[in-house]
């Protein structure tokens, strides 16, 4: 299935849920804020949230400091 991702058509194999995805990219759960199809998802729902064709992926990663 094709997503777009950050503005950028990424093509994923099989069934994709956030959490496979943050993996796959390899950033923590805790460091971002993930939107699909423009709606914000909580990082308790990452796991349930399963990944569709065509579906819009907005990742957001937080970064502290001062």
């Amino acid at each position: 299935m094709k997503i777009m991702l950050n503005g950028e058509e990424r093509t994923l194999n099989g069934e994709w849920s956030l959490t496979r995805l943050m993996e796959e990219l390899q950033l923590p759960p805790q460091r971002v804020a993930v939107e699909v199809n423009r709606q914000l998802v909580t990082r308790a729902c990452f796991g349930q949230t399963l990944l569709h064709e065509g579906d819009q992926v907005e990742i957001v990663t937080l970064v502290g400091g001062g």
